[in-house]
């Protein structure tokens, strides 16, 4: 099994990789980790990654600046329908639309829109950063099991995912009021936290998504 992590310029992808690396050895899959610019690589990969660290729009314009980047990700999704991960920008993108610095269009992967985080507690700080517990999951999703609501995971973000359908939120965190931490359908799974960061529920996550087979 081949797992490309999309590399489109968007920071420091050695984390993610090295996460991945010590995923695949501690729940002893069959898998290779590739970190790749290539478009040729995303389409015949087995398992997509898709990471995100900046602006919505900034990441947006590195995907499209990859020759055929955007195809290989929109085909492997929607008509291979391999399992696909997006993480913090990365899932954001899997979004109808993005706001940040005016509306970019996202993959539509899943419906919604993804807006500024307005905490109804103002001594709250933006960023959202640091440790949280999730306050709600779904735990019959494969990549979820075995994780709780008391799971801490660590996020870094201004924006969050506003789901158009309820049942596509797989789990939440408060923050001055709810906040989606997690989405997903069908064969896409998105991630607001950093999963690599995580330690141990984080990796937990990892190796779900290196076993789930939708």
């Amino acid at each position: 099994m081949k797992v490309a992590i999309v590399d489109y310029g968007s920071g420091n992808l050695r984390s993610a990789a090295k996460a991945f690396e010590r995923s695949v050895r501690e729940a002893e899959v069959n898998a290779s980790i590739v970190v790749t610019k290539d478009a040729k690589t995303v389409a015949s990969a087995d398992k997509i990654v898709l990471p995100g660290v900046g602006a919505f729009k900034d990441c947006r314009d590195g995907i499209a600046a990859v020759p055929g980047m955007t195809e290989a990700i929109e085909q492997a999704a929607t008509v291979r329908q391999v399992p696909f991960l997006g993480i913090c920008v990365g899932m954001q993108l899997m979004a109808t639309l993005g706001r940040e610095f005016g509306d970019t269009p996202g993959f539509g992967f899943i419906p919604g829109v993804v807006e500024a985080i307005q905490p109804d507690d103002s001594g709250l700080k933006i960023p959202h950063m640091g440790w949280n517990s999730l306050s709600e999951v779904a735990e019959l999703h494969p990549v979820f099991a075995g994780i709780g609501a008391a799971e801490y995971l660590y996020f870094v973000h201004s924006y969050a995912f506003n789901a158009e359908v309820p049942g596509h939120v797989l789990a939440k965190v408060q923050y001055g009021g709810p906040v989606t931490a997690a989405i997903g359908r069908d064969n896409v799974v998105g991630l607001q936290f950093h999963p690599e960061k995580s330690q141990a529920a984080g990796l937990k996550i990892i190796q779900n998504f290196l076993k789930w087979e939708p």
